[in-house]
């Protein structure tokens, strides 16, 4: 009797350690456990392998190694992007858009937050930006790609909207507020180009966890000139922006698995799309069956899908009855019943949304994996 096999299809909600990251980071548990804040040698030496991981976050990201903040994670890296700099003009206003990460919408909406609307397909609706933001906003932050649908923003355009308003300021002298742009491209770094010049963004946001990195580990691009206040405070670590002994492992690991995504994502986009140009064009077939986010704009690794009447919760259960892993939406919302506020932005109904399924691909994935799948939801949905 043959074994069932297991196929994981959820990396969008986490990623196993990759080989060479564990290597990179395994001197770091025992022989070099020291603090690198201390004087002695052995220190530091340990102090140079955290700038040498900062210095390679810094590379990928065409960035100085000094505007890189290591965080536990991105939630925190967007936490402290968002109060870091809000809390230094709590008159001022945030301007993020409907379909954020929870750990972007959570935080944003203490202060005074306007939300721009999505079109049907999850892009930014560049207008409604435009008229959202005013000469009271400091901050606003736009995921590079969704962890849901997929959907990848048009954030260079976004960029020139922020600079064109800048400009506009300059007219109010000394009386002007900054406004700066973050992202949040924890979904992002597996597959684009994460250059910050290029995109045109003051702040972003990373997570290793995402990239077959160490969960908890993430980093903060902060561009020069930019002043946040520290989330944790009480010591002068991370630029007095991060209290606490540097977790040096982690930072390691970030930085490889950084190396090993940016090096390799030509080559994954190449191998990815065309699995899911395969599972996109059999399961869109089905029967009740349609696919959300932009069918242009899209990470290649995710696939979306209402599949209407169907309850999400018992599909998902049934799936894993036969090894297959997916979900219902995020894996940080996924204990909220409420339907997906990503889904509601698009325009599907509460019953919709909760008819809907996360498939997301990575390095582990084959065809082989795929045309079972496809195979599986062909029976379950006839």
């Amino acid at each position: 009797m043959s074994k069932q096999p297991i196929i994981y299809l959820d990396y969008a909600a986490a990623t196993p350690l990759d080989a060479k990251v564990l290597a990179a980071m395994q001197p770091y548990f025992v022989d070099g456990f020291y603090n690198p804040s201390a004087t002695y040698s052995a220190a530091r030496e340990v102090s140079k392998s955290l700038a040498g991981a900062r210095s390679q976050v810094a590379h990928w990201l065409g960035a100085r190694p000094s505007e890189i903040i290591f965080t536990a994670g991105g939630s925190e890296a967007n936490n402290l992007a968002i109060h870091g700099l809000m809390r230094q003009y709590p008159e001022g206003n945030i301007v993020i858009s409907s379909i954020e990460h929870e750990s972007i919408s959570v935080p944003a909406h203490r202060y005074d937050c306007r939300q721009v609307a999505v079109k049907s397909d999850g892009r930014l609706d560049l207008d409604d930006l435009n008229s959202k933001i005013d000469d009271n906003t400091v901050l606003v932050s736009i995921m590079y790609a969704n962890n849901e649908i997929g959907t990848i923003q048009p954030l260079r355009d976004v960029s020139k909207t922020v600079a064109a308003k800048r400009s506009e300021r300059q007219n109010l002298g000394s009386k002007a507020k900054p406004l700066y742009l973050h992202t949040d491209a924890c979904q992002a770094a597996n597959y684009l180009d994460l250059h910050v010049a290029r995109l045109g963004v003051d702040l972003m946001t990373i997570n290793g966890g995402k990239i077959y990195g160490p969960k908890q580990s993430g980093a903060l691009y902060i561009k020069a000139g930019v002043e946040l206040l520290p989330l944790i405070e009480g010591g002068g670590q991370e630029r007095g922006l991060r209290a606490g002994t540097e977790n040096l492992a982690s930072a390691v690991g970030l930085a490889a698995a950084l190396d090993v995504a940016q090096d390799m994502r030509h080559q994954e986009i190449d191998r990815l799309k065309p699995l899911q140009k395969q599972f996109i064009d059999a399961v869109g077939k089905l029967p009740g069956v349609s696919v959300n986010g932009s069918q242009k704009y899209r990470l290649p690794n995710n696939v979306h899908l209402t599949l209407e009447d169907r309850d999400n919760e018992r599909l998902l259960t049934q799936l894993d009855e036969v090894g297959i892993m997916a979900a219902a939406g995020s894996a940080c919302s996924a204990s909220n019943e409420q339907p997906s506020h990503v889904l509601s932005a698009l325009g599907l109904s509460k019953s919709q949304a909760q008819s809907s399924l996360r498939f997301t691909m990575g390095r582990g994935t084959n065809q082989a994996m795929i045309k079972h799948v496809i195979q599986v939801l062909s029976k379950l949905l006839h």
